[in-house]
């Protein structure tokens, strides 16, 4: 594959998949919005990438096509074709119109034909030009296009400034761009829905065709197929005989149409002088203000410039390009290249870092391989553990990790990785502390935008690099089956290893310019993301110690209680039936009962789901005894029956994974276990956390922030009510329930308590009036009189929420207090119910975030503090807004208070933060 810079050849036809290019462009950045709240993200990209080609093929006819709205031939040949693919998103759909304007002004012909796609008009263009033996540029992300290449026709992706010529389809895909749709028919798409022949990835098309050739072919011979090298072969040809017919329509669905009846040929496609007045006018509308500048500056009608609180986030970053390089990756089996890689990592600035292992657990993995990257294309694997029969020679691990330990245990060597937490816990098991942890593209992708895509690297490499990784399951299989790392072919692991070190550097390098660039979200990556993750990676190793019997008396207990609440079901029920169904459950409640429906499913069915029961059993008995039961079935399976499962045998404690990049508000989640969700208010959450234990001779510490999220809404509304609650010290819920009811502090009673509570929770979380009167069990008109007071008593709070929401549209995201962002995509959505779900999202977002922001930075502190000292304490747990400690009982008072003197001092708030700390031989009691 030729990767050179573009170049700029004899005047060829430029054709622009502009369809594929809107979407590529939508997600390579955040949800950027204008002042106006006015989407404007994808309109920017597709429009630079405009621009590069203007510039890049100045003496070129360039024109743009985009598919027309409704159905087209495909859909006749194959009613399910793109069935899969969502609706465009709310907030792309506004911005089409925009680019077509902004196309159309800069003078490009711009083609939009029913009944065909973008790719069939963009085919038939390229076909005519061929017969004229006139040179075409296809300007596309799109491998379908790759079809269409020939000695006239070259693909280029302007944003990963890839070029595709007839050698570049041999070198990337091991055939020529004629066998295109024949790999397309035997692998589908999942996208276009495409199906393909099941059981065929692209491996496996490549093995089929490389080595029996197109479709025809491929049948013609099918025991041929037996023969050849790929995983499976010998089976496939049952295969490919059972869906041969689904092989074919494929093939058809693939086949981009070369012949579409078009009113113009290219020859006649001439490009225009540009409309500067009505780009200027595009531009200013969408604020697009380098591009006004570039124009001679804004029109005399142009709108005054915004404050620099609301400017919009469109003009602070810049489109991001991805450089396209050539791969060299290294299998390193032998002393004399490991001594040639070890140099190199001991030149180099910073390098990407990875382990390849037997498990994901971080307690049992052992290493199989490690791998290297220095540079954009070039990475190495090093094997290490390959001990299948027949795996070749491989260097001694305990050999390769003595030499490399000098470099990774070096903090002035930047290293790079993709959830580096792992493989700091996994080298701890050979005594090697990695440090340099400077760079996570796991962490910056989710500082960068939390909602913006899974932060896994297979997908991050798809939604920002253009690039198609090779997955682990194309390598090891699926299911039962499915192999570890240990079993998997050198050759094929050392591809799959030296790539995730090689896009990882790529990763970084396309992320860290754009978060650079935004200084509060750089400041949330380099002071609380990155220092986290070596204290996590301790706390994940420290592990907690569970009294396995306890929990199995437990278990046994809440056995015998579903047993009977089971029986108390039949008895109201008149009947036996499966309280797990939702079908026989339904026929209960809804037909015999005859319950009021209150939901119901997609399909029209009455819903049974928690929400729906958890109403109901406000007035009828059988719901309630469901819910009970419901609830105590999941703590028996999730906790009392799973945890002695997981204690780990050669530590006797359990090791929960804590991941930094899951929740969209920074919050922490924990799983295997999922220490996050075990019930606090019920007895039985209770008791659960009285199998958590201290060992002898020391206790555990449970430090927890005193309504955090309720003190940094004071800080943030700035109400002088709350502020002096605070500051006081008094009771927030019962200070609310004085204010609200108009009583005096001593009147208030336990339901008065109770019902402001829920109004001070209630109305941080967005919620309505029709939602706090279900909660309080009281009319709406009362729910509502409750908030008009609230609000009369604590005018900055309604203030602030009226300002968020607001702010919230006009920018397209919230901050909490450390600048960390919240990306509301559905903010100015046209469907009301999902805009004023963003709006609840836009005003609790910051609270939920800054307390997340506040409690990492307390273990950091924490940490740090407990390094210093020596004192014989460590991190076991965090839970929402708590830290647990396991601290030598002749330690605990000096522990006690420097851990709630630093978590105290986590930010610097408008009002203090209380933090309380108890001290038990259990979570329970601790707590």
């Amino acid at each position: 594959m030729t990767t050179t810079e573009i170049q700029n050849p004899a005047a060829p036809l430029v054709l622009v998949d502009g369809s594929s290019y809107l979407y590529r462009a939508y997600h390579a950045l955040p949800p950027l919005t204008n002042s106006k709240g006015q989407p404007t993200g994808a309109v920017k990209g597709v429009i630079n990438m405009m621009r590069r080609l203007r510039k890049d093929y100045p003496d070129s006819q360039i024109a743009v096509v985009f598919d027309a709205k409704g159905k087209t031939f495909r859909d006749d040949i194959f009613a399910e074709y793109k069935a899969n693919r969502p609706p465009m998103p709310d907030d792309l759909r506004p911005q089409v119109q925009p680019i077509h304007e902004i196309v159309q002004a800069m003078g490009l012909p711009l083609f939009v034909i029913e009944g065909v796609e973008a790719d069939d008009v963009i085919g038939t263009l390229a076909h005519q030009a061929t017969a004229q033996k006139m040179p075409v540029v296809i300007s596309t992300g799109d491998k379908d296009m790759a079809q269409l290449v020939n000695e006239h026709v070259t693909l280029v992706n302007t944003m990963t400034e890839t070029i595709l010529d007839i050698p570049g389809v041999h070198a990337k895909y091991g055939f020529g761009p004629e066998l295109m749709v024949d790999y397309l028919a035997l692998m589908g798409d999942k996208v276009d829905n495409i199906p393909g022949v099941p059981g065929v990835g692209e491996k496996t098309a490549q093995g089929l065709i490389q080595g029996a050739g197109g479709l025809d072919a491929i049948y013609a011979d099918l025991e041929k197929v037996r023969t050849l090298s790929f995983r499976g072969a010998k089976t496939m040809p049952e295969k490919l005989i059972e869906h041969r017919d689904m092989a074919y329509l494929s093939y058809r669905l693939a086949t981009i149409k070369t012949d579409v009846e078009l009113p113009f040929a290219p020859h006649e496609i001439i490009c225009q002088p540009e409309n500067k007045q009505r780009l200027r006018e595009l531009f200013e509308d969408l604020e697009f203000k380098s591009w006004v500048n570039d124009l001679g500056g804004a029109s005399s009608s142009a709108p005054a410039a915004t404050s620099e609180a609301s400017a919009p986030i469109v003009e602070e970053v810049a489109v991001p390009q991805v450089v396209a390089v050539e791969k060299r990756y290294d299998i390193i089996t032998d002393k004399n290249t490991f001594a040639d890689w070890l140099a190199r990592l001991q030149k180099a600035d910073m390098f990407s870092f990875d382990t390849e292992t037997t498990a994901l657990e971080i307690m049992d993995a052992k290493i199989v391989g490690l791998n290297f990257a220095t540079q954009a294309g070039v990475a190495a694997y090093v094997p290490c553990g390959h001990d299948y029969m027949g795996a070749p020679e491989q260097l001694p691990l305990e050999w390769v990790l003595e030499q490399l330990k000098p470099i990774l245990e070096d903090a002035s060597k930047i290293k790079i990785g993709q959830n580096l937490k792992y493989d700091r816990s996994v080298l701890l098991n050979y005594d090697i502390e990695l440090r340099g942890i400077v760079f996570d593209t796991m962490l910056e992708s989710y500082v960068w935008n939390s909602i913006g895509s899974r932060h896994n690297m297979d997908d991050l490499a798809q939604n920002y690099l253009d690039y198609k990784t090779v997955t682990f399951e194309e390598i090891a299989g699926k299911g039962v089956k499915q192999l570890s790392f240990n079993q998997i072919k050198v050759e094929d692991a050392g591809h799959y290893a030296a790539e995730d070190a090689d896009i990882t550097l790529r990763l970084h390098q396309f992320f860290w310019p754009q978060l650079s660039q935004i200084p509060s979200l750089k400041s949330v990556f380099e002071n609380i993301e990155i220092p986290l993750v070596p204290v996590l990676s301790r706390i994940e190793r420290n592990g907690a110690l569970v009294d396995a019997k306890l929990l199995g008396q437990h278990s046994i207990e809440l056995g015998e209680r579903l047993t009977q609440l089971e029986r108390k079901a039949y008895d109201i029920a008149g009947q036996e039936f499966n309280l797990s169904s939702p079908k026989q459950l339904g026929v209960i409640l809804f037909e015999q009962q005859k319950l009021p429906i209150i939901k119901k499913t997609p399909t029209g069915t009455p819903s049974t789901a928690e929400e729906v029961l958890q109403e109901l059993a406000l007035d009828y008995p059988l719901p309630k005894v469901l819910m009970e039961y419901r609830g105590l079935a999941k703590l028996k399976s999730t906790y009392t029956d799973k945890l002695p499962l997981e204690i780990n045998k050669r530590t006797g404690r359990i090791h929960t994974s804590y991941h930094q990049a899951v929740a969209a508000t920074g919050r922490l989640s924990s799983q295997d276990p999922n220490l996050q969700n075990i019930p606090i208010k019920t007895e039985e959450g209770r008791r659960i956390r009285q199998a958590f234990i201290a060992p002898a001779g020391y206790k555990l510490v449970a430090a927890d922030y005193s309504q955090i999220e309720l003190r940094i809404m004071a800080h943030l509304s700035d109400d002088a009510g709350l502020l002096s609650a605070f500051e006081k010290g008094l009771d927030v819920h019962r200070a609310t329930a004085a204010e609200v009811f108009g009583v005096g502090l001593d009147a208030v009673t336990p339901e008065m308590r109770r019902s402001a509570k829920a109004i001070n929770f209630g109305l941080i979380y967005g919620m309505s009036a029709f939602g706090l009167a279900k909660q309080l069990h009281v009319g709406r008109n009362e729910a509502q009189q409750y908030i008009d007071r609230y609000f009369e008593r604590y005018p900055g709070v309604q203030r602030y929420m009226n300002n968020i929401r607001a702010l919230a549209h006009e920018q397209g995201f919230v901050e909490t207090i450390f600048g960390r962002r919240l990306y509301l995509p559905d903010i100015n959505a046209k469907n009301k119910n999902l805009q004023m779900a963003a709006e609840r999202t836009a005003i609790n977002a910051p609270m939920q975030g800054t307390a997340a922001d506040i409690i990492k930075t307390a273990m950091i502190k924490v940490q740090s503090w407990l390094d210093e000292t020596g004192l014989d304490a460590r991190i076991i747990m965090q839970v929402h807004d708590e830290l647990v400690l396991e601290v030598a009982e002749a330690q605990l008072e000096p522990v006690r208070q420097g851990l709630i003197e630093r978590m105290s001092a986590a930010a610097a708030l408008k009002v203090p933060l209380l933090v309380e700390a108890g001290v038990g031989s259990n979570w329970d009691e601790a707590h």
